[in-house]
């Protein structure tokens, strides 16, 4: 038990053991959650904000949730049980990653079309480097995910799943799990495509009419021609279809729901 004692009122709060070994377990998930879900796990973002997030947020679950009653007989059943939740955090955020990854392929394969991947920039949420119109969408799209509210899915998700999946109450269908990600194998380039498919299609257009002008016209250097037309026409599709992208992030956002009720799925 814990007294706090603040001016002339005193505040008595009531913190035995038991407790404090569940709000460790509840901690534990939400942590890893926070370290691998997009947008809450943004190196940018100073550590002690992040540590600070997780406890205030696991106190409010804590406090929150139904307690079911955890049952270990060792330290060793305990860490096992840690374990469990660091696993099942891990999971719900990586869900929620994978697909956010979309973004950085999508913008790769169109700066491979364009002809301009050779210009790499430090990409400060990752501290990677990445493609210039990688960044870009990196950036669209985690600006889709705050004005859209889909941050806050992603937080209900996480709270929810203290009630599908109780503390020390994960199991985890191996089957299951690995059939979410070979779907979801299938439905990553189908996504990274279709956010890039005007570029790919104007850029397989214009790779042919520049091979038969090369054909037609030999003594012209179409190589130099051809990069300097690529680039222009290429930067010109991704400016007039950055108004697709909010219906590409909509895409992409079911993604994430998919993902994230289907690794809730394998570990009920």
């Amino acid at each position: 038990m814990s007294r706090l004692t603040w001016g002339a009122s005193m505040i008595d709060i009531t913190f035995t053991y038991a407790d404090l070994e569940y709000f460790l377990l509840v901690l534990v998930r939400i942590t890893c959650f926070v370290y691998v879900a997009p947008f809450f796990s943004m190196s940018n973002t100073p550590r002690m904000i992040r540590i600070g997030f997780s406890i205030f947020l696991s106190y409010l679950v804590f406090t929150g949730i139904e307690r079911n009653e955890v049952v270990y007989n060792t330290l060793l059943g305990y860490a096992v049980v840690v374990m469990k939740e660091a696993l099942t955090g891990f999971l719900i955020g990586w869900g929620a990653q994978i697909c956010s990854t979309v973004t950085s392929l999508a913008g790769s394969v169109a700066d491979m079309e364009i002809g301009v991947s050779m210009v790499s920039l430090m990409d400060p949420t990752t501290r990677q480097q990445a493609t210039f119109t990688g960044v870009f969408y990196q950036y669209i799209f985690t600006l889709f995910l705050m004005i859209t509210g889909m941050y806050q899915y992603l937080l209900l998700a996480l709270i929810d799943s203290f009630t599908l999946i109780p503390v020390n109450g994960a199991v985890f269908k191996t089957e299951a799990l690995l059939e979410s990600v070979v779907t979801f194998l299938g439905d990553y380039l189908v996504m990274g495509f279709r956010i890039i498919l005007p570029i790919f299609c104007t850029m397989i257009l214009l790779n042919s009419i520049l091979g038969i002008l090369a054909k037609v016209s030999p003594q012209l250097n179409m190589f130099a021609v051809g990069i300097q037309l690529k680039v222009l026409v290429g930067l010109g599709i991704l400016f007039l279809t950055v108004r697709m992208l909010p219906s590409a992030a909509d895409y992409v956002f079911d993604g994430m729901k998919r993902m994230i009720v289907s690794f809730v799925e394998g570990m009920t």
